[in-house]
């Protein structure tokens, strides 16, 4: 391996090591300085990003390479970069005022972030399993970092015992594979597969282990139990930054998996994931519409949605598509990141140091009382609706262009009906705001409103003025690795 097929795992690297060092500089941290060790996670993030982006644009490793830098991957990091330097802005006053503040938080959350970088440009299923494990293990710890809460030590433990269990299908399906073509190289796979030399029957339990185990990951149906108890009990800065990490690093390792490893199998897993897709935006959707708690509606929310950018997965196992579907699911990802911070931030301003302020009704007045926040609150369900100009509605638009355009017709005319069924769940929110009378106890607090200031900026700016973004999602789509 040539030295400058390094060059990928550099942010990687980065971070990690960054996270190891703040280990120990956090002994020498006094307890009331806490923002010195968040300053510095922030400065660690930011850093990365720098490097991501300077490497952006090349292509670098073989297809032999156990990781690949490559464009999509660069889009990839960058959109988790972003997202996890705002999840330590939303986390800054909140760990703070519900009395969790320790700087293990911070270090957590960049492990975590390592774990999912290098999950964006795996080309190896050992790579994957690491990556994957580097990504899950810091995040059990941080869902029950509220400890003694019961809520958080539960969901912690579900979390854990859900996620052992999808790593398992992860392990048997990486034997599998090795077991039928005697590699864990992705290309490799593909290669064997297609010269006849691989045990096809086996290649296919392979493939099938392998996306059940990335689907408990994205939170499709049926692997979507651990989803509402984890996002309701665990800290809501904590699920801010898993709502996005987890679902942007799972479908950048899922598209890249099964388009590079089985594209021989794609008549098998397109079918499979049809019938994903389907389940979820119904279930998602349905299942949202009965919750009194904010928290576990923007739970079956991302349960929704992780089956909108599932729709992209069965487009994609068509080769004049691969690219537009990538592009696709990039933009929806995008777009779902930037309005699920947001939205996560105004849970955050309105949840209570104690716990309460999280039910739906906790949000009425606040139109009255604090207009701006309602105003950028507004902004987000409609783009989580998909509603113009927001940069949902983009995103949606995008994405069912794809899906028709793969004659998938069926399963657009779900997306679109389900579309109708969220608009009633997330309007609720905003009827609560402005329809009804209360007097909500808002947090205010620097960080916090800037983040969600930015984040309303960007969904309705992205919403007016998609093109440069959609055309660098193109250009980076699956076509710039494939063999």
């Amino acid at each position: 391996m040539a030295l400058g097929e390094f060059a990928p795992i550099v942010p990687v690297g980065l971070l990690a090591a960054w996270a190891c060092c703040l280990l120990i500089v956090d002994l020498f941290v006094p307890p009331n300085r806490r923002g010195i060790t968040a300053g510095l996670a922030a400065m660690a993030i930011v850093t990365a990003l720098v490097a991501v982006v300077a490497l952006a644009g090349r292509q670098v490793g073989s297809p032999d390479s156990m990781v690949v830098g490559d464009g999509s991957g660069a889009f990839f990091q960058a959109i988790l970069l972003v997202g996890a330097l705002f999840s330590v802005a939303l986390a800054f006053d909140y760990i703070r005022r519900t009395g969790i503040e320790r700087g293990e938080y911070y270090i957590l959350l960049l492990f975590s972030l390592s774990g999912m970088l290098l999950l964006a440009i795996a080309s190896d299923l050992v790579i994957v399993f690491l990556g994957l494990e580097l990504l899950s293990i810091p995040l059990y710890v941080l869902a029950g970092f509220a400890l003694p809460k019961a809520d958080s030590e539960e969901s912690a433990l579900k979390y854990f015992l859900l996620g052992a269990f999808s790593s398992s299908f992860l392990v048997f399906g990486i034997a599998l594979a090795y077991g039928s073509t005697g590699t864990t190289n992705l290309y490799g796979i593909a290669h064997q597969a297609s010269s006849g030399q691989a045990d096809m029957p086996l290649l296919l339990v392979a493939s099938l282990m392998v996306l059940v185990s990335l689907a408990f990951k994205v939170a499709v149906v049926p692997f979507h139990m651990w989803t509402p108890d984890v996002y309701q009990g665990a800290p809501t800065s904590v699920v801010a930054f898993m709502t996005v990490g987890s679902k942007v690093a799972g479908f950048a390792v899922l598209l890249r998996v099964l388009t590079g490893a089985f594209p021989a199998l794609s008549p098998y897993w397109s079918q499979v994931a049809v019938g994903i897709a389907a389940v979820t935006m119904v279930w998602g959707n349905v299942a949202a519409v009965g919750q009194a708690s904010i928290k576990r509606m923007l739970a079956y929310s991302s349960i929704a949605h992780a089956g909108y950018v599932f729709m992209a997965i069965p487009a994609a196992a068509i080769p004049t598509l691969q690219s537009q579907a990538y592009s696709a699911a990039l933009f929806y990802l995008l777009a779902y990141s930037l309005t699920s911070l947001g939205a996560w931030g105004v849970v955050l301003a309105v949840e209570h140091a104690q716990g309460g302020g999280t039910g739906i009704e906790d949000y009425a007045g606040l139109g009255a009382r604090r207009p701006l926040l309602a105003a950028a609150m507004t902004v987000f369900m409609l783009s989580l609706t998909g509603v113009p100009p927001t940069v949902g509605f983009v995103a949606k638009f995008v994405l069912f262009q794809t899906v028709l355009d793969a004659r998938l017709t069926g399963l657009a005319l779900i997306g679109v009906l389900t579309t109708l069924v969220a608009a009633y769940y997330y309007l609720r929110v905003v009827v609560n705001m402005y329809m009804r009378s209360g007097l909500p106890d808002v947090r205010s607090e620097r960080w916090l409103n800037l983040t969600i200031g930015a984040m309303a900026v960007a969904v309705v700016l992205l919403g007016l003025l998609p093109q440069p973004i959609l055309r660098a999602a193109y250009q980076v789509g699956i076509a710039s690795f494939l063999p």
